[in-house]
């Protein structure tokens, strides 16, 4: 959960993805500049029912802090259950995921009717902030020494355990040449990394003229846009990496050499019974071809850890993969129901055991981290500074530093040692 900086009297506080923290940077930029004052925007996250109680719970606590502002409620979770956020005693309005986007939402002469959510399955446009390349994020909205630029909405998979679709709704682009402006947009204002991201960012390009893949996109930018000085893309199905894609990411050096990749299991009847498209051996497959092709490249994945039905063999099989691939970059979930998902309707794993093997997995994965980091002393690389001496390396090593570097700067640093959770190096 993150705040944004205070650029208007309104506060924004983000719950979930990275894609939210995107929005919410719209957000906050949008109700500056359309005057709304003194209220609280709760940008919530519909993944689990923890996440809904717990977007209720930020709901109150604004209210108890700021008891003169007005509680605006959007998001996912407001998206799929609008009427339960109305019904709280503390929330003035509701905004659907379309019309918190749309900067007539906000100010003093913004519609005021409580319910305001469209159905989502009924959009079939991009987000409105997508209007040509001089309307990229101005630098001051975006917290962040990078980035982040929405390329791709909504999914038009359904996955067992996952409510998104309906949060989201179905998948759709922004064409590419307004992705380009963008960019360029971005890099004029200082920018020297952007990522790519949206709720399933493989899938771009399916819902424009002749379905181009994401490769060509990147593609796209690489070649336009010849002064950006570092291109990453979010989260990615391993299912769906493209020719073109796989080519870009093992010869152009300007592309970070790192994925994170949507795994959610290492078992095949597990991935099956969650409606994946890939298998195990696709997701070993695909980064072994990469690191084969291009060996500084590492790994981040998303795993579910105690999903109905799984036994303790289906469970060695993810802990097994995580050092099959070599994931430094792990993110555990101990499965949580969501109501409304098929996989709600199976009996679930003992909540006990889904716990202890959250813990394994996360285990494992510090232990894939600690031997990363290991094999990169003595190297020289470039760093991307988030703050000032802490800087991140294209394979997404994180690097402290004693001298001083300007935050979102890019310097050259030599590592001379490490912890088991970042490097220490050194400025050239």
């Amino acid at each position: 959960m993150s705040e944004t900086p205070d650029i208007s009297k309104t506060k924004v506080v983000t719950l979930g993805c990275r894609l939210n923290a995107y929005e919410s940077d719209v957000i906050a930029a949008n109700a500056r500049d359309a005057g709304e004052s003194a209220a609280v925007v709760i940008n919530t996250c519909a993944v689990t029912n923890d996440a809904v109680a717990e977007s209720r719970r930020q709901v109150r606590k604004a209210a108890r802090e700021n008891p003169e502002a007005r509680i605006i409620v959007t998001g996912c979770a407001a998206q799929i259950d609008p009427t339960m956020f109305a019904d709280m005693a503390e929330v003035h309005q509701v905004l659907g995921n379309q019309e918190k986007m749309n900067p007539l939402s906000f100010g003093p002469d913004a519609p005021m009717e409580r319910i305001r959510v469209n159905d989502i399955m009924s959009v079939r446009e991009t987000a409105p902030q997508f209007m040509g390349s001089e309307n990229a994020l101005p630098i001051k909205s975006q917290s962040r020494s990078r980035a982040f630029l929405q390329v791709q909405n909504g999914c038009d998979h359904r996955c067992t355990f996952c409510i998104i679709p309906y949060g989201r709704g179905n998948s759709r682009s922004v064409p590419a040449g307004e992705i380009v402006g963008s960019v360029k947009s971005l890099v004029r204002q200082g920018y020297n990394e952007v990522v790519l991201t949206g709720v399933d960012l493989s899938s771009w390009g399916g819902d424009l003229p002749g379905t181009p893949p994401l490769g060509d996109v990147v593609r796209r930018i690489l070649k336009l846009v010849p002064d950006l000085p570092r291109l990453r893309l979010s989260s990615i199905d391993p299912a769906e990496v493209d020719d073109v894609l796989f080519d870009l990411l093992v010869t152009d050096k300007r592309m970070s050499p790192y994925l994170h990749l949507s795994l959610q299991s290492g078992d095949d009847m597990i991935l099956k019974r969650m409606k994946r498209r890939h298998s195990r051996a696709d997701a070993v497959a695909l980064c072994q071809r990469l690191k084969a092709a291009r060996p500084e490249f590492t790994f981040g994945a998303d795993i579910i850890a105690g999903f109905p039905t799984e036994d303790d063999a289906m469970f060695e099989n993810s802990v097994s993969v995580v050092s099959e691939i070599g994931i430094p970059w792990l993110h555990v979930f101990p499965y949580s129901a969501r109501q409304g998902t098929p996989a709600a309707k199976i009996s679930p794993v003992d909540g006990n055991i889904v716990k202890a093997r959250a813990k394994l997995l996360r285990e494992a994965g510090a232990a894939e981290k600690a031997a990363h980091l290991q094999t990169r002393i003595g190297d020289e690389d470039e760093a991307l500074f988030e703050e000032t001496g802490l800087g991140r390396l294209p394979d997404f090593s994180m690097v402290k530093v004693d001298n001083p570097a300007e935050a979102g700067s890019l310097a050259r640093v030599r590592i001379t040692g490490a912890t088991d959770t970042q490097l220490i190096g050194t400025l050239i």
